[in-house]
């Protein structure tokens, strides 16, 4: 009951502060001069991979790989299958930011190489490295970029997000500040509750990790995509998850990597992979549009990727049971 208690209390904890921590990040990248096109990528994707970053490095800190692993993907998962499928739902989706269409591709591709990191049934330390190398050069790409593409429709998201938001550069730092060490404490709570239940059940980590951990640390993302979704801002939702995606394929596993080398489960591959990179493609697809169709996620396809996300959930917890 106690473990249960804790993860209960570190997740909402852990929904507020990602929070605080992206609205004041955001508002100080803001005051510091940095493009909206900028922001909506990087600060508030990373942002709401925040969680993500913090249960999956502490994680791997003490030995605890398996939830690391699970955690990223899992939330991989829960934010194409879960969030945009239920906002699609809501409200179909469309496309209109070009940068949106163009990271998809690369989203892709990261995902590509996580298979490549996986398929030796390990992650090592130069595995590790090499995706926190690849998100460097995203990074400086997606600099570049969004000085030569300010007037995207994402930007426009953002800047209309931001004058909803509007704080002063002092009360964004104090925001940042204490939204990161709430982050901190609530993921020490979140893992430790995880792994006690997970070691009562007799269930692995990676599965605790996949599931549980996972949709909780994804509520950010939720809750800020039905927000953005009530204004109309359908590019600040795609770019959200797009975003947050990205960062837990790269960043996520790469620092879980280099902290603790990660011995991956066979099932990694022919169950949670296929899933993840089956639910991207369809996002791509989806996103880019073909033969002169906008993209768009209309509710017929936001309904599949919903079904798609519980069909899984309901395959691992019945996997469990039996």
């Amino acid at each position: 009951m106690l473990a249960l208690g804790a993860i209960i209390v570190g997740l909402v904890l852990l929904v507020w502060s990602a929070d605080r921590f992206v609205e004041g990040a955001a508002s100080t990248a803001a005051h510091l001069g940095l493009p909206p096109l900028l922001i909506g990528m990087l600060v508030i994707g990373f942002g709401t991979s925040a969680p993500e970053l913090m249960v999956s490095a502490l994680a791997a800190s003490q030995g605890n790989p398996g939830l690391a692993l699970g955690n990223a993907y899992g939330s991989n998962i829960a934010n194409i299958g879960l969030i945009v499928g239920l906002v699609a739902l809501i409200t179909p989706l469309m496309v209109n930011s070009q940068v949106i269409r163009q990271e998809l591709p690369l989203l892709g591709v990261a995902t590509l190489v996580s298979l490549w990191c996986l398929h030796d049934g390990d992650i090592s330390r130069g595995d590790g490295v090499l995706m926190l190398g690849l998100l460097a050069l995203y990074l400086i790409y997606s600099v570049l970029r969004a000085r030569r593409q300010d007037d995207d429709t994402l930007a426009v998201d953002v800047e209309s997000h931001a004058a909803a938001h509007a704080m002063s550069l002092k009360r964004g730092l104090f925001w940042t500040l204490v939204g990161l060490l709430l982050l901190i404490a609530s993921s020490r709570l979140l893992v430790w509750g995880a792994v006690s239940i997970a070691q009562a059940l007799g269930v692995s980590d990676l599965v605790i990790g996949l599931t549980v951990v996972a949709i909780g640390t994804s509520l950010p993302e939720l809750a800020s995509s039905l927000v953005a979704v009530r204004k109309g801002e359908h590019d600040l939702v795609l770019g959200n998850v797009v975003g947050s995606n990205f960062f837990n394929t790269l960043a996520v596993v790469g620092l879980a990597g280099v902290i603790h080398p990660i011995d991956v489960d066979a099932v990694v591959v022919t169950r949670d992979w296929p899933v993840m990179a089956g639910l991207t493609l369809a996002l791509l697809v989806f996103g880019i549009g073909w033969r002169g169709r906008q993209g768009r996620i209309n509710r017929l396809e936001g309904a599949a990727l919903l079904a798609t996300f519980i069909a899984y959930t309901t395959w691992l917890v019945v996997t469990v049971l039996v």
